[in-house]
Parts: C-alpha cells; sequence; structure tokens
C-alpha cells in the first residue's frame, strides 16, 4: 500500500488560494456573461427615417432606451392614459391604371414590390385599399359594370377579372389583413337623369343626377358588386355612395347632393345591402373635399344625414379628400358626431403641387395627410394611384392627365421605379401604427415645425410618428413617462418611432 503523504500547512494554503481564484474568476465570468446576456436583450426603440434629400430612404435605428427617472426635459411627453380613436390603416388606391402597370412587371418583381408594400414582416405593412366600382378616370376604358338597361345585366368587367381582381388577390396573400372600400364613380348611364325637375335621360359618363325610379335598381347595384367580389375570395369591409358627389367635371361622375344621399340610403341602400348578407359592410357619406365645394347648401354635408335617424341607422361615418378647404373639418364633424367614424379616402399628387419634389412634399404631405387626418380623429388614411407610369398613365381623356402615382414605374423595364411622397407617408405610418391602434395624447414643447402622432398598439407598444420642416438637425427626447430616449432628427425628414411595450 502506497504511503499517503500529510499535507502542509504551506501546500494547504497554495490550494486554497487556487480554488479561491478559480472562484472569483468564475463570478467574474457570470457577471460579464449576465451583463451582455442583458445589453443584448435590453429594449430599443426602432426608428425609421427619410429625409426630403433622399440621402435617408427608410433607414432604419435602434436607440437606447433610459429609465424616465433620470429624464431631461422632454421636448414630446406621450400619454397613453389620454385616448382617441382607433385605427383601421393605412394605403392607396388600387385602380385600373394601377394594376396594368402591376400586370407588365414580371411576377417576381411584381411579388417584391407588393411584400415590400404589405407584408407585415418583411415590408411597410400597408394594410386598406380602395378599389372603383366600375370605372374611374384612372381605368383603362368608360364602363360600369351595367351598361346595358337592366340590372339583371350585371355582370364584371375584364379589368376587374383580368386586373384588379388578380392583384387584390396578390395583396391578401401577402397581408389577409387589408381591408378594401369601394367607390363608384357614376351609375350606369341608363340610370341618370340630367336633373330632378325634368326628369330627361343623361346617357353621359360625366355629371347627371341619380334617377329616384332606380334607387332600388342602384342599390341592387352595389349588393351584386359586394357579392361578385366575394364570389373571387374578396370580402369588402366598406363602400362610399358616390366619389366626389359634387363634382360635376370628373371624366366619370355624377352629382349627388345631400337630399339625394339621404333618400337613396333611406329608401334603398341600406335596406337593401341588410337583406342581401351585408349588413356588416361600412356605409360612409360624402367622399369629397373639406371645404364641400364651396356650396352654401352642402356645407356639413353629412350632418344633414344624421340627423335623419331612419337613414342615420344605416351610416358608418363620411369620408373626405384633400383637394380643398382645411382638415380642420374633421374635427367639427367628429365634435357633433363623436359616435360616427371619419375617414380620410383620397389625395394625389401632380405637376400642380411639384409632385414629384421629396425635398417640398415630404413633410407638408406628412403634415396634411397623416398628421392633421389622424389628430382630428380620421380612422384610416388612403392615397390616390399606389403607381402610375413615367407619364402619369394609364389614362382617360377628360381624366388627370397631370397626376404622379405613389410610386412611378418606367415602361422601357417596368422595374425601375421611384417613389415619391405619399408612398413615404403611408409607408412611415403603417410601419409602426397597427391596425386596431388606438390614438393616445401628446404634450409637445416644439414649434410647429416639429408636428407628430402618436398610438398604442394592440400588444402594448406606443408608436409615434413624427416630422420636422427645419433646414437643421433638431435634438428631441420623447419620454412615455416611465422611460426615454434622444434622437438628432435630419433636416426635412420624417420619422417613425416604435417604442415595446416594457
Amino acid at each position: 500500500m502506497q504511503d499517503i503523504k500529510p499535507i502542509t500547512n504551506d501546500k494547504f494554503i497554495m490550494i486554497h488560494k487556487s480554488y479561491s481564484s478559480l472562484l472569483i474568476l468564475s463570478l467574474l465570468w457570470a457577471v460579464v456573461a449576465c451583463t451582455a446576456h442583458k445589453q443584448a436583450h435590453s429594449p430599443t426603440v426602432k426608428v425609421i427615417t427619410t429625409t426630403g434629400d433622399r440621402s435617408k430612404e427608410f433607414k432604419t435605428d435602434t436607440l437606447a432606451l433610459f429609465s424616465a427617472d433620470k429624464t431631461p426635459n422632454a421636448n414630446i411627453t406621450l400619454k397613453p392614459t389620454e385616448k382617441f380613436q382607433t385605427v383601421y390603416g393605412f394605403g392607396a388606391a388600387i385602380t385600373g391604371s394601377t394594376c396594368y402597370n402591376l400586370m407588365q412587371m414580371s411576377p417576381a418583381d411584381r411579388k417584391n414590390f407588393l411584400t415590400q408594400t404589405f407584408s407585415e414582416t418583411e415590408g411597410f405593412g400597408q394594410n386598406y385599399v380602395r378599389v372603383s366600382i366600375g370605372c374611374s378616370d384612372f381605368s383603362l376604358s368608360e364602363y360600369t359594370l351595367c351598361d346595358t338597361k337592366g340590372i339583371e345585366h350585371f355582370a364584371l368587367t375584364q379589368e376587374e377579372t383580368k386586373y384588379v381582381i388578380p392583384i387584390l388577390k396578390e395583396i391578401l396573400a401577402i397581408n389577409p389583413k387589408v381591408q378594401i372600400i369601394g367607390s363608384p364613380w357614376t351609375p350606369p348611364r341608363w340610370m341618370k337623369v340630367n336633373n330632378l325637375t325634368d326628369l330627361q335621360p343623361h346617357n353621359q359618363w360625366t355629371s347627371g343626377q341619380l334617377n329616384p325610379a332606380h334607387y332600388q335598381d342602384y342599390a341592387l347595384y352595389f349588393a351584386k358588386w359586394l357579392q361578385a367580389m366575394k364570389d373571387n375570395g374578396l370580402n369588402v369591409n366598406a363602400i362610399t355612395i358616390q366619389n366626389e358627389p359634387l363634382n360635376r367635371g370628373n371624366s366619370a361622375s355624377m352629382y349627388m347632393g345631400w337630399e339625394e344621399q339621404l333618400a337613396f340610403v333611406k329608401n334603398a341602400l341600406g335596406k337593401t345591402l341588410r337583406d342581401k348578407g351585408f349588413a356588416e359592410v361600412k356605409i360612409y357619406l360624402f367622399d369629397h373635399n373639406y371645404n364641400y365645394d364651396n356650396m352654401p347648401s352642402q356645407q356639413q354635408y353629412p350632418l344633414h344625414i344624421y340627423k335623419d335617424t331612419e337613414a342615420s341607422q344605416y351610416i358608418t361615418g363620411a369620408a373626405y379628400h384633400n383637394y380643398g378647404g382645411n382638415p380642420d373639418e374633421l374635427n367639427n364633424i367628429h365634435n357633433q358626431y363623436p359616435n360616427k367614424e371619419l375617414i380620410f379616402t383620397e389625395s394625389s399628387i401632380g405637376t400642380w403641387n411639384d409632385g414629384r419634389n421629396l425635398e417640398r412634399r415630404l413633410t407638408e404631405d406628412m403634415q396634411e395627410l397623416g398628421i392633421k387626418t389622424l389628430n382630428n380623429h380620421c380612422k384610416a388614411v388612403m392615397v390616390w394611384n399606389l403607381m402610375l407610369d413615367e407619364h402619369g398613365a394609364p389614362n382617360r381623356e377628360g381624366g388627370c392627365k397631370t397626376c404622379f402615382g405613389a410610386v412611378d414605374i418606367q415602361t422601357s423595364d417596368y422595374k425601375t421605379m421611384q417613389r415619391n411622397s405619399h408612398y413615404y407617408v403611408i409607408s412611415h405610418l403603417s410601419s409602426v401604427i397597427k391596425q386596431g391602434a388606438t390614438r393616445i395624447g401628446v404634450e409637445k414643447t416644439t414649434d410647429d415645425n416639429v408636428q407628430c402622432t402618436a398610438f398604442q398598439n394592440l400588444d402594448g407598444s406606443l408608436a409615434c410618428v413624427l416630422l420636422n420642416k427645419k433646414k437643421e438637425t433638431t435634438h428631441l427626447t420623447l419620454s412615455t413617462g416611465k422611460l426615454y430616449f434622444s434622437y438628432e432628427v435630419p433636416a426635412n425628414s420624417v420619422v417613425s418611432f416604435l417604442i415595446p411595450k416594457i
């Protein structure tokens, strides 16, 4: 048996020191690892920035969040306890012209563009689109869905079956949450008369009025369109009764004062949609400008219809455009009927407002289309054509020949494209403000060169979209009450922030 030598005092001390050193090193490594893990998982703010000079286009960064007990004076304070309207979403019109241009792209390029635009995980998450019921001024031809007299002749046309419906299906395959609103520019011409006194036929695409004798036919026209879309796998969420009812001059158009719209809803449309199984489809009134085209008899158009209890029961709210007047009108309407919804359905860019000049248009359009509509209670925001070509086409005689798309695509290759202000505005909103989000209060100490809107998403995260009209970088500190962060907001820019729930 081998002799076992006793451990001397000196050896014991050396072994003890070695174990102590190893223990200390282990503890140090544990602290370092824990710190690294904490840093790797510490909450950060997602930041998306676009500048008017295009030096940043949807530039994505992250910012550190700090405890608010150390908060310096905040320029913007979000107030989640102050709650306003919830939102349906943001998007653009999927017109016949838009769909034609999209169909000229290669399937791969089209999928990439639609994914970037509509996907919640791989893109900007746009989620609300507007389509025309029949033709618009951006269709491939002038038509309705029942050009032969007699509602029994209703049928979709090639524009729907070859272009619009396939594109809508591609969009919904990418984002099933996308909602659809439909708007007619004109009823079938055989339903129109020159005026409500003479009641003479008005066999023209432009102007005219709806013959009261055809109220029921026209109500069935809406129901048949909703059913046809449903038969093609498309559930329409909402309709407006007439695009720009005070505009007689559009290439496809009809005048429809509030008295007529009230009578049509009350006597035909509301009950017909309910009886045909479309009671859940929202009906929005008006669909025109803030200033009611300066017609004294048509001021505050929706209110006249809301006052009629029988008609009002079928009405969800009112839709607006911004080609005239001030968005403060939205707040005026809301304050009188806060239970009725407001949505914004159309704005366009073109030669008249230097529409391709992002330096000019970026912050101006975010102010008018994003900040002011949402802060005045709108639940959805849409712009006009998602895509036109470099010539503003396809377009039609009598329609807009000076309009640009949210995106312009080159006909030389149907691949090269330029994103214009409307694409940036809508995408900045949809990237952080998600469907079902609730607008929250904001306390701001900045001047009007910095404007913003803020929302709380269903997952508890906070979204803030702001613009900086200044010609220089502006240092801003944003606080949630519990947390804060700071950011150097570039000159002439829009910025979207997404703050995680803590």
